[in-house]
Formats: C-alpha cells, structure tokens, sequence
C-alpha cells in the first residue's frame, strides 16, 4: 500500500494525475468560466503543489499554510497559462507556485528587511512571473535586470533578502530509501573521512595507555595542570610526569600515523 500522507485533510496517496492533453483541455475551460473544469485541475494538481512545498518544509511553518499558500499559486497558474505556447503546465506552475510560497514566507518573514529593499523584491517577483508566461521559463536574474533597468548586483541582493533559510534537513532527493538531505550535500573541511578517522585512531590509541598516563594526559591537557601539579596530585617526580607524558604522545602520534 501507497505511503498514506495528509495534508489539509487531502490523503496523497489517493491524489489523482491528468495527462498533457486532458490538462489542455481543461485549463482552455477553465479560463473561459468552467468551474468544474477548474475544480478537476485543482484536484489533478495537488501532488504538483505537494512537490513545490516539500522544498520550504522545516522552516517552523505550518504545511496546511504552506499548502493552502501553494494552491493560491496554482490557481493563478491555471488563471494566465497560455495553452498556444508549446510548454508543460508543471513548466509554468512550479515557479508561479514557489513565487507565491515565496512572497507568503517573505511577508510573514521574523527577519526585518528594509523597505527599500522589500518593495525592490516585490517588483523582481512580479517581473520573474511576467517573463515567466512570457517566455514560458524562468527568467535569470540577467534578464530580470534588464527588464527592470536595474544593476544585477541589486536584484541579487533583493531576491537573497527575501530568501527563506533552509534547512540542513530538508529532502533535495528520494528514490523511494531514505530522502538526500541537504546537510549531506553540504561539505564541513573540519570533518573530512581523513579527520573522522584520526579521531577513532587517537580514542583508540588513549584506551591503551595505562591508567597513569591516562591521568596524567588528562590533568595536563584537560585540567591544564603544569607537571609540576601533576607530580604532586599523582605522587611521583615532576622529572618522572614528563618522561611519561612524552612516551603517551609519542604512542598516540604512532597510532595515528600507521591507522
């Protein structure tokens, strides 16, 4: 059985799809007052929506919201698709979905933008979504620039404000496993396969050592004792701490080189 997966009351698994021509077909309708017609394109697109929102799930909004905010989206697709030009439906309604996930997160967004640079967001939007059913693509920001006349730099830094956070959590990719999640795209140069086993190689090589030079390795690198210190707390000579502090690291070092 079909993972079951509700959303708005909507059970997915159930949530039916519509061929190319049969969405022609209705979208010529429903522009031309077809209620119906509108209602099964709802209906027959609902996964489409479902797909945009997984990309702005884990942010702390509610998925109802979203999803409510996503179908406002898809309507406004189904209201201004030209069905003349040869392009998909999804080609069109995935960017009119996001932008409008977009404006809802940015409008809602706790992050504080100027309003200069609010309003220059708003009219980056409308102008990606008219070039959008212009063009029948997304535009690039290039593009956008030069339609709006404005620096390049200033329409990135508009778009990039009002760009909600994502999360380290957030599925990029299922193949019916276990999701790819962004956090293991995402490449930390401190935590490197080379680092990772240093680490086990240097637990390893202190879970050999004897109680004493476990000790005293501890006084001296976690409590940050002088050996002298050391000496008296473990009752041997300060000339005796260093001798063996010194043949404990060297052992580490070996461990560590030869793992």
């Amino acid at each position: 059985m079909q993972g079951k997966v509700e959303i708005c009351g909507v059970n997915t698994a159930k949530l039916k799809t519509l061929r190319n021509d049969e969405m022609m077909e209705l979208i010529r309708r429903a522009q031309a007052g077809d209620e119906n017609a509108r209602t099964r394109l709802v209906e027959g697109n609902l996964k489409l929506v479902l797909s945009v929102i997984q990309r702005f799930m884990g942010r702390g909004e509610n998925p109802d919201d979203l999803f409510q905010v996503g179908c406002i989206g898809l309507l406004k697709a189904i209201a201004n698709f030209d069905t003349t030009k040869d392009v998909r439906f999804s080609t069109y309604g995935v960017p009119m979905i996001a932008g409008e996930l977009r404006r809802y997160l940015r409008d809602y967004s706790p992050i504080r933008i100027s309003r200069s640079t609010r309003d220059t967001a708003y009219k980056v939007l409308q102008c990606k979504e008219a070039l959008t059913a212009q063009n029948g693509r997304e535009p690039t920001n290039g593009e956008i620039a030069s339609a709006l006349g404005l620096p390049l730099e200033e329409v990135v830094n508009a778009l990039d404000a009002i760009t909600a956070p994502v999360s380290l959590y957030e599925p990029v990719y299922s193949d019916g496993g276990d999701p790819l999640m962004v956090m293991d795209q995402v490449r930390d140069p401190k935590n490197t396969d080379e680092r990772w086993l240093e680490s086990i190689a240097l637990r390893q090589a202190i879970h050999e050592l004897g109680d004493r030079e476990k000790r005293i390795l501890a006084l001296r690198f976690y409590d940050g004792k002088t050996q002298m210190e050391v000496a008296n707390q473990v009752g041997i000579s300060q000339a005796q701490v260093s001798r063996l502090e010194k043949n404990a690291i060297r052992a580490i070092r070996k461990a560590i080189s030869t793992s």
